[in-house]
């Protein structure tokens, strides 16, 4: 068994000056984000213009975007790989150990090569980069220190740079992994401007779960169909409306002269009818339908109509769908989007 590292005396009432966890927790959450503040003036728009030019680049050679690092860097690598990767941009995470060892045939002339290090001085990094067959334009380095060896051997240094750890002897790789996502994230998005990327690209690359889902389905997949929904016409009476919507109790009728919707009568109406002691059963659909409805069509995105239905100062419930060439196709629940696990 390995022997642990025993703290002084002095780390250990470091560990103690924080008299209660809670405290403690979100200590660390606002210096974290103060790290991640901090690098708003460290990035200038000649870095920022330097960085489009690497993507513009790889968008034009097809190239591949290589993160490289040791330790928690490495992980920080793998994530922004993947991140890349879901926007369009072939990339992969290579260890520079693994380089070292055969793997450096993974990198092409056309690849661009992001260094990442706290130091700066990661001897696994000096080593690798002793031995890339690329100039000197193809390399970025994500570096705590502007002043280092790696960064010298990089075209463009993104600061990463913070005054300390979270941690509370200042060891563990805290902080600076996360200004360093954060500047990772931040190349991301400006990858995904310059590349114009849609949503219909996206999906491509990311079919499954929620987002896959969000970009995938259509109303017309999720709606209840023209025939199972509560259809009247104009002249019916509300006898005839109450009988057509207990038969499909969907909380809607949908008013239709010859394909056109003219107006919809939902379960609320009817309440509010009642509550009014107007309601007699030979009222007609015409007189109680409301003309200014809100529709989707069939071709909208399901999360689409959501945001709709939702995003409301009186949210709805069901909705019809429609299309003033196609006509009335049918109704969509806010209950059919929910199961879906849209939100």
């Amino acid at each position: 068994m390995q022997n642990q590292e025993i703290l002084t005396e002095d780390e250990k009432s470091k560990v103690r000056s924080f008299p209660k966890s809670y405290d403690l927790f979100v200590d660390v959450l606002e210096q974290e984000a103060r790290s991640i503040l901090s690098l708003r003036d460290k990035i200038t728009k000649e870095e920022v213009e330097r960085l489009n030019s690497f993507f513009e680049y790889l968008l034009t050679t097809g190239g591949q975007l290589v993160f490289t690092g040791v330790g928690k860097s490495a992980v920080i690598g793998m994530k922004l790989a993947s991140t890349f990767c879901s926007l369009g941009q072939n990339s992969f995470f290579l260890h520079p150990t693994d380089a070292l060892h055969g793997d450096l045939g993974r990198i092409s002339q056309s690849d661009v090569v992001v260094l990442i290090s706290k130091s700066g001085n990661t001897e696994e990094l000096l080593k690798l980069v002793n031995h890339l067959d690329l100039p000197i334009t193809s390399l970025i380095g994500l570096l705590g220190e502007r002043n280092s060896p790696l960064a010298k051997e990089c075209s463009l240094v993104l600061d990463c740079h913070v005054e300390k750890e979270a941690c509370l002897i200042n060891k563990a790789p805290t902080n600076s992994t996360t200004a360093t996502l954060a500047i990772g994230d931040a190349m991301a998005i400006v990858f995904q401007y310059i590349s114009g990327l849609s949503k219909e690209k996206f999906l491509k690359n990311h079919p499954g779960g929620l987002l896959g889902r969000s970009l995938r389905l259509k109303v017309k997949d999720l709606m209840v169909e023209y025939s199972k929904s509560a259809i009247a016409s104009p002249e019916d009476t509300m006898e005839d409306v109450l009988t057509k919507m207990i038969d499909h109790p969907t909380g809607i009728c949908c008013v239709i002269l010859e394909q056109d919707l003219q107006g919809i009568i939902v379960d609320g109406d009817i309440k509010r009818l009642l509550k009014s002691k107007k309601f007699t059963p030979l009222l007609k659909a015409k007189d109680v339908m409301n003309s200014q409805f809100i529709f989707t069509t069939e071709d909208e995105l399901a999360y689409d109509c959501l945001k709709k239905m939702e995003k409301r100062e009186k949210p709805i419930s069901v909705m019809p769908v429609f299309d003033k060439e196609k006509g009335f196709k049918g109704i969509i629940r806010l209950h059919d989007l929910l199961t879906q696990g849209l939100f």
